[in-house]
């Protein structure tokens, strides 16, 4: 039943991340803001949900799967992440967090390059 919940609040997310995206674009933008504002409205859903579970323990079950996990997942990933590093600053691990973020965010950026010049050197010969 968990990983129905998940897929169903999933697949929920992601069509909300697309029709955000949709609204949000504007083609002469240089600057991408529909994916910025996904991601910080995905964060602010996420310290929502998590005050609220927090307050009412019954969401820390079946609908933290299917809102935080299928929903705001499905949504952004970006809002995990965010509430992860929350948590870590909470509770007192500032290096932690800190280590966290800032090698999330640069060890996925180079990553997704070698990803991205691999297939490319390999597709050109």
């Amino acid at each position: 039943m968990n990983w129905i919940l998940v897929a169903m609040g999933g697949g929920i997310g992601a069509c909300l991340r697309y029709g955000a995206g949709l609204w949000l674009f504007k083609p002469s933008m240089s600057f991408p803001w529909p994916t910025w504002w996904i991601n910080i409205i995905g964060c602010f859903a996420a310290g929502v949900f998590f005050a609220f579970s927090q307050k009412f323990p019954v969401l820390q079950q079946e609908a933290r799967l299917f809102l935080m996990v299928g929903i705001l997942g499905g949504f952004t990933t970006f809002s995990s992440f965010g509430l992860e590093t929350f948590q870590l600053f909470r509770q007192g691990q500032t290096v932690l967090a800190l280590s966290y973020a800032l090698s999330s965010l640069v060890v996925g950026v180079i990553v997704l390059g070698i990803g991205f010049y691999l297939l490319d050197s390999l597709l050109k010969h």
